[in-house]
């Protein structure tokens, strides 16, 4: 069974298994405008959640990318060092950023489902 969560800084995981795929969110990555480089973590690095994890930088500002939850790095995007504005064009799908083993799942219980993600950003505008 796959689950998808999103903390308050607009990240998102979606977890399969013992596998997290991470990403910004379409609120995101459109705060954000268009994205022209993005600093991915390399693959065996390891996080605790809320650690600075990557970095995304658009023609408007550069973000930190958290760690939504803490795993080590099995993963990584290659595919964005030369488009990353796939992120703007599938923030949530193509455009993840990378994976992570799940080494707590109880973390995910901290962060929100996918309607109490809507109603957050809801009260953001």
């Amino acid at each position: 069974m796959t689950t998808q969560r999103y903390t308050k800084e607009h990240e998102w995981v979606r977890v399969d298994g013992d596998e997290a795929s991470v990403g910004i969110s379409e609120y995101a990555q459109e705060q954000l405008g268009d994205i022209v480089y993005i600093d991915l973590p390399d693959r065996g690095a390891t996080f605790e959640k809320g650690a600075e994890a990557a970095v995304v930088e658009s023609v408007k500002a550069a973000s930190e990318i958290y760690a939504p939850i803490s795993g080590e790095v099995t993963d990584a995007n290659a595919t964005l060092a030369d488009d990353p504005a796939k992120v703007n064009g599938d923030a949530e799908g193509e455009g993840w950023l990378f994976k992570l083993t799940v080494s707590e799942p109880g973390q995910l219980d901290d962060l929100m489902d996918a309607a109490a993600y809507k109603d957050y950003i809801a009260g953001l505008d």
